[in-house]
C-alpha cells in the first residue's frame, strides 16, 4: 500500500516537473531574437523596372552598357543603324539650301520690278504733263498708264513668289526637324538614374518597333514591404532607421529607412504569411534602401529577392545580435 502511494506521488511530481519544464521551454523557444526596441518582418525587395525600347525598327549597331552597370539619366546606352535617315537628312538640307537660294533670286526680282515700276510711274507723270500741253497723243498716255499697271502687277506677282519661297523654306525646315527627331530616336538614352538589370539583345541583331534592348532598375525607389502588428505601428515613423538582410546576402546588413506607414490596417496578404496570420490585422510598412548606397557600392539587387527588414523603434537602442554581428554596408566616397 505504501509502495503504491509512493509510486503515485512520484508520478505526480514527474508530471508537475514536465509541466513546469514545458512551460519554460515554450517561453524560451517562443522568444524572438529581435528585442522589444525593434520590429522585424519578412518581405521581398521591390523596385520600379523601366524597359529601354526602340521607337523604330532597325539594326542594333552598338550597346554601350552591360548588366550591373550604373547609368545616369540621358546617358547614351545604345545606337541603331541610321544610314537611311542620314541620307534623308542630307536631302532635306539640300532642299532648304535650294529654297533659300530661290528666295534670294526672287528678292532680286522684286527689287528689279520696283525699279521698273518707279521708272514707269515717273514716265507716266511726264506723259500727263506732255498730254496737257498737247505734246503727245492720248494713245501714248494710255500706253504709259498700261505700262505702270503691268509693272505693278508684275511686282505683286514677284512678291507672292517671295511668300511662296518662305513657305517652301518653312516646309523644308519642318521636314528636316522631323528627320532629326527620328535620328534622335535612333540613339537610345537612359530615361532614369539606375542600374542595368537585364541585357535583352546583342549588337548586330535586327529589332522591331517597340523591341526591348535593356531593362533598368530605378535606384531611386528600391524598397521592401513588411507587415507589422497594430500594437507596434504607433512607434514607427517615416524616417525610422532600418536594416535589411537578404537571403542572398545573409552576412550583409543594408541600411534603409521607413518611407511609408499605411494609415489603415489590413489583413496580411496571402503570399506573405500563413492562413492564421492572414486573419490578423496588420499595418503595411515600406522600408526604402538609400539610392546613393546602391550606386556607390554597386550592390546588385533583383526585384523579388526575399529577406528580413529590421525597424528600429527606439533610436537609442543598439542593433540586435542578428544585425550587429554582420557587416553593414556604407556609402563609398
Amino acid at each position: 500500500m505504501n509502495h503504491t502511494i509512493l509510486k503515485w506521488i512520484a508520478y505526480l511530481f514527474g508530471a508537475l516537473f514536465l509541466g513546469i519544464g514545458g512551460m519554460y521551454a515554450m517561453k524560451y523557444f517562443s522568444k524572438t531574437d529581435t528585442p522589444e526596441a525593434f520590429i522585424s518582418g519578412n518581405g521581398r525587395v521591390e523596385a520600379t523596372e523601366v524597359d529601354l525600347a526602340t521607337k523604330f525598327p532597325g539594326r542594333i549597331i552598338e550597346i554601350l552598357a552591360k548588366e550591373g552597370d550604373i547609368v545616369h539619366k540621358n546617358e547614351i546606352l545604345a545606337r541603331l543603324d541610321n544610314d537611311e535617315l542620314q541620307t534623308r537628312m542630307a536631302q532635306s538640307k539640300a532642299q532648304i539650301q535650294q529654297a533659300v537660294e530661290n528666295k534670294k533670286y526672287t528678292l532680286d526680282l522684286v527689287r528689279q520690278r520696283e525699279s521698273e515700276l518707279s521708272f514707269a510711274q515717273k514716265n507716266l507723270t511726264r506723259s500727263k504733263n506732255l498730254y496737257i500741253n498737247n505734246n503727245i497723243s492720248l494713245m501714248q498716255l494710255q500706253q504709259n498708264e498700261t505700262t505702270v499697271e503691268s509693272m505693278q502687277a508684275a511686282l505683286n506677282a514677284t512678291k507672292n513668289q517671295v511668300s511662296a519661297a518662305d513657305a517652301l523654306i518653312s516646309g523644308a525646315k519642318a521636314q528636316s526637324q522631323t528627320v532629326q527627331a527620328n535620328l534622335n530616336d535612333f540613339i537610345l538614352r537612359s530615361p532614369i538614374n539606375g542600374e542595368v538589370l537585364y541585357k535583352l539583345i546583342e549588337s548586330g541583331e535586327v529589332i522591331g518597333a517597340g523591341g526591348k534592348i535593356l531593362t533598368l532598375l530605378d535606384l531611386n525607389d528600391v524598397y521592401m514591404t513588411i507587415f507589422v502588428p497594430t500594437s507596434y505601428v504607433g512607434r514607427i515613423a517615416v524616417g525610422s532607421q532600418a536594416r535589411i538582410v537578404l537571403d542572398a546576402l545573409p552576412n550583409t546588413a543594408i541600411p534603409a529607412q521607413v518611407s511609408f506607414v499605411s494609415p489603415d490596417a489590413q489583413f496580411t496578404p496571402k503570399e506573405i504569411e500563413t492562413q492564421s496570420e492572414r486573419e490578423k490585422l496588420m499595418f503595411r510598412i515600406k522600408v526604402k534602401i538609400n539610392s546613393e548606397l546602391l550606386r556607390s557600392t554597386k550592390l546588385h539587387i533583383n526585384s523579388g529577392t526575399p529577406g528580413v527588414a529590421y525597424v528600429r523603434l527606439d533610436p537609442n537602442a543598439p542593433w540586435p545580435k542578428a544585425i550587429a554581428s554582420i557587416k553593414t554596408l556604407t556609402i563609398k566616397p
